[in-house]
């Protein structure tokens, strides 16, 4: 057994002291994107620092709590907030709750994060469909020894995020009138946000929001062999002819104003997603 993989099992095992849930969807909340666990049915919610080998957020907004319940009807286990390279977590301590998800029995994971935009026709406090990425975080959570029992040496990622669960989120959002766009996300390492001739260089390499968070996660799950929705809530407008300062009180509040059509939308597509894949599933 690799030292991953023990982790993985001594985690899941305390878990399991708290609860016999089997989720079938994990749901990753970002930067002021906690409220969705108002409409959860909970069970249990855990703090991560009860949990063996789990990081411990220091940013604001991000509780730390690992809540398992029922949302729409289904078996969830949700992230009251997540970890990011700048607190000075490796990538592996990123991904890992992501790992014992898997373990647990989650088979999709939904990740949402707050972003600026570079793209010109999208506004603050609008919602944007992951559909591709781009890692400028210098790091990557594979990079070490591979365990062959969590998934291949060289994933494949010409699909890292579901063009299933794309289609589902649109539906939902069209169902509810809300505007959704779809676009390219770009990962910095951060802390500081960007600067003029930066947002410039990353619109000019295909990027339409920028973020500090969610590529590892993803990376770690299609490793794994998760179908992977991203969702993005835009929180200020990086347009370098008319940049204008931002503080992270306005980030989490146009997050927070923005959160209720982003919760309808992971509702809809948890009430869409089957409890078990339809096609045949690696077990760990």
């Amino acid at each position: 057994m690799t030292t991953l993989r023990q982790y993985m099992e001594e985690t899941a095992a305390v878990i399991r002291q708290h609860t016999s849930s089997t989720p079938s969807i994990g749901i990753i909340l970002g930067t002021g994107l906690g409220g969705l666990v108002s409409d959860i049915d909970i069970e249990v919610s855990i703090p991560y620092s009860s949990l063996p080998h789990f990081s411990v957020p220091t940013v604001e907004s991000h509780k730390g709590n690992l809540i398992f319940g029922t949302l729409a009807g289904t078996p969830v286990v949700v992230m009251q907030g997540r970890f990011h390279y700048y607190e000075g977590y490796s990538m592996q301590q990123i991904a890992f709750p992501v790992r014992v998800m898997k373990l647990l029995g989650v088979h999709t994971l939904l990740i949402s994060n707050a972003c600026g935009s570079m793209n010109p026709h999208y506004r603050r406090g609008e919602l944007m469909i992951m559909t591709d990425h781009i890692n400028l975080l210098g790091d990557n959570p594979l990079v070490g020894p591979n365990d062959a029992t969590l998934g291949p040496r060289f994933p494949d990622m010409s699909e890292p995020y579901s063009q299933h669960l794309i289609a589902l989120a649109d539906a939902v959002a069209l169902e509810n009138k809300i505007r959704l766009h779809h676009g390219v996300y770009v990962a910095v390492a951060g802390p500081n946000l960007e600067t003029r001739a930066e947002y410039r260089f990353l619109r000019t390499i295909g990027a339409d929001v920028v973020g500090m968070s969610t590529v590892p996660e993803n990376i770690a799950a299609r490793h794994m062999d998760m179908e992977v929705l991203g969702i993005s809530i835009i929180t200020d407008e990086c347009y370098p002819d008319a940049l204008e300062p931002v503080s992270v009180e306005t980030i989490i509040a146009t997050a927070v104003q923005a959160e209720p059509n982003m919760t309808t939308i992971l509702k809809g597509v948890v009430e869409r997603v089957p409890s078990t894949k339809l096609h045949e599933e690696k077990t760990l």
